[in-house]
């Protein structure tokens, strides 16, 4: 494995393997480890032939959080609008799954909990021990540990700064599948093959719901739900999917159509920061609703709007550009 990259990519079929290649440093993230995030997880948002991709550490550890050392000689490990680590304010548009081996805390936790899945090796700690230096875990735990555990465990890791073990987060919920050390990767790549065998326009179509939907209130969930699950189901996946259901076989010849990105120059590695992104977007031709879909899964039409579409990115409200923490 190389170690002058500070982030490595590898493809597997439809599954992109993103690793943090610092294991000298507790894969702490610098500069270049979040611009490298950052460019991979564009790659991953942008492939039409990738589905799923895999976060791992290189080494004994997932990560650390940030590199201290780095950041007082005055790096700041943020990328563009994905924030801090290239993944914390905004992560793939496609479903992403944390690998974690050893030890993910501080900012090392805020990066996998920006991850879908969690897969954790047995002993693995978990923590975000800000408070015990003074400091406070800014990256997204705050926001997201509540969500994935009871508020009340949440709340005590916060305030302790003590960490608890991929078991006990097993239990909980927050870690989705356990392995036995040194089989993280090769446990979260059967749950990426799973989840790529769905189809493409699905898969992006049901994280974006889920991402969204928080912010949604009850009463417009199913209008909104619909603006973006309508074209899906319109679409030639969901057609030859119901046809390889009823004919008993795989589906196959999926149609996978995104908006073109921008013209701009290719990244020559994954360590710069400053890479724009380009979202996955869903783009059958939706202007107008789909005539054989009964109500609500119409477009709605009181001014012709497309409201909701667009409107919701994904990011972190309590996050801000200068956000993050020290590992």
């Amino acid at each position: 494995m190389n170690e002058d990259t500070p982030v490595l990519t590898e493809r597997r079929e439809r599954v992109l393997v993103i690793t943090i290649n610092r294991p000298d440093q507790r894969n702490a993230v610098n500069a270049a480890v979040a611009g490298g995030i950052a460019t991979a997880l564009d790659e991953l948002d942008a492939g039409d032939e990738l589905s799923v991709g895999v976060l791992t550490g290189a080494g004994k550890g997932f990560c650390a959080g940030m590199d201290l050392k780095a950041f007082v000689a005055g790096e700041r490990p943020w990328a563009g609008d994905r924030g801090f680590a290239g993944i914390t304010q905004r992560s793939a548009d496609k479903p992403l799954i944390a690998a974690i081996e050893g030890f993910a805390v501080a900012g090392g936790l805020e990066v996998a909990l920006a991850c879908d899945l969690m897969v954790a090796a047995r002993g693995a700690k978990l923590g975000v021990p800000e408070v015990k230096r003074s400091l406070v875990a800014a990256g997204g735990a705050l926001l997201r540990l509540p969500r994935v555990l009871p508020r009340n465990v949440a709340t005590e890791m916060a305030f302790t700064g003590e960490p608890i073990e991929a078991e006990r987060a097993y239990e909980l919920g927050m870690v989705n599948r356990l392995a036995e050390p040194g089989q993280a990767l090769s446990t979260a790549l059967e749950l990426a093959e799973q989840i790529a065998a769905g189809g493409p326009l699905a898969l992006a179509a049901t994280k974006r719901i889920l991402r969204e939907s928080p912010d949604w209130p009850d009463s417009e969930f199913f209008q909104r739900q619909a603006e973006i699950a309508a074209p899906v189901m319109d679409s030639q996946d969901a057609r030859e999917g119901a046809r390889a259901f009823a004919e008993k076989r795989p589906p196959v010849d999926r149609v996978r159509k995104r908006r073109a990105p921008p013209a701009r120059a290719q990244p020559q590695s994954l360590g710069s920061a400053d890479q724009a992104s380009q979202p996955y977007e869903l783009t059958d031709d939706v202007t107008s609703p789909p005539a054989h879909l009964p109500h609500p899964m119409r477009w709605p039409a009181a001014n012709g709007s497309r409201r909701g579409r667009g409107a919701h990115t994904g990011r972190c409200p309590a996050m801000s550009r200068g956000s993050g923490d020290p590992g």
